[in-house]
């Protein structure tokens, strides 16, 4: 019922850094995966949709704050695959395009105050233990079943990369990443970018997911949150507009403008040998950009 085989291209990126460091860079492209259920966000949801479909559950109950990638690709999930969709929003009641969008795909939005919201397993108890069509999804897809859809990256490759790139919020894209490169025996490092503060948990948070998980494959640069969750500064939204008008690629500061300035950083950093290979996973989440929008209306 749920698709497998999806339009997720690998392609080059020419820049004259990666030329005089003798380095061959890709970006694997799931933002091209759908415009909404775009990215991580497809991959964490497929096998989560296929588990409430073989549970025979019709109501999907999540959550997220009110720019949230993933309510908005959880509601078209929905509307695409005949789910009834419901989200706890973190925080007051407020309305944006994503939230607007979200609606638009049917989804009925509970907004929660942040205390209240920590507790998920509770707020979704109080208002659906007794709705059996109901069915739990973490905030962000979080999970293991997540993780699966994001190991399948690897099935997709045509070649072996030495380092494979992605952002880190919780670790589910780290995890699975982990979980494809092992089933299929390779010897990648794997990276990760995350865009908190404080983003040591994530070593802890893969192995949570995939206790198999060897902490010598995975290697964390915590230095790129740019003061934290949905924090920038002027110099990551230079660098965000001139890849942009580079590439045509577009990409935004909460995750992916994080993800590709640590790359491009590292690499001027002599980190990388000459003639290695890095695959840079683009992840999609795209929407969120809208609710940053004038930090880039003045940038030329």
């Amino acid at each position: 019922m749920f698709p497998s085989n999806f339009y997720s291209p690998v392609e080059n990126l020419d820049f004259p850094l990666f030329q005089q460091k003798g380095l061959t860079v890709h970006v694997k492209r799931d933002d091209m995966i759908h415009p909404f259920i775009s990215g991580n966000k497809w991959r964490k949801l497929k096998y989560v949709l296929q588990a409430a479909r073989d549970g025979n559950k019709n109501h999907l109950i999540t959550f997220g704050g009110a720019w949230s990638n993933h309510l908005l690709a959880t509601a078209c999930a929905g509307a695409k695959f005949g789910f009834k969709t419901t989200a706890f929003v973190r925080g007051e009641t407020v309305s944006n395009a994503n939230l607007s969008l979200s609606k638009v795909f049917g989804m009925e939005l509970i907004f929660t105050d942040r205390t209240t919201y920590k507790d998920k397993l509770a707020l979704y108890n109080r208002y659906f233990e007794q709705d059996t069509q109901a069915y739990f999804i973490d905030e962000g897809g979080h999970g293991v079943d997540g993780a699966r859809g994001c190991g399948e990256i690897f099935d997709e490759l045509e070649q072996v990369y030495d380092h494979v790139f992605c952002a880190c919020g919780t670790g589910t894209t780290l995890a699975g990443l982990h979980m494809g490169k092992t089933r299929k025996g390779l010897n990648t490092l794997l990276h990760g970018i995350p865009v908190l503060a404080g983003g040591d948990f994530i070593q802890q948070a893969v192995t949570e997911l995939y206790p198999e998980a060897a902490s010598h494959d995975i290697i964390l640069h915590t230095d790129y949150h740019f003061g934290g969750y949905a924090k920038t500064t002027p110099e990551l939204t230079d660098f965000i507009n001139g890849f942009c008008a580079k590439t045509g690629i577009l990409i935004e500061p909460v995750y992916t403008g994080k993800l590709f300035y640590g790359v491009f950083d590292l690499t001027s950093k002599d980190y990388f040998q000459r003639g290695e290979n890095i695959l840079i996973i683009h992840t999609g989440g795209l929407t969120g950009i809208l609710g940053m929008h004038a930090q880039f209306e003045n940038k030329k």
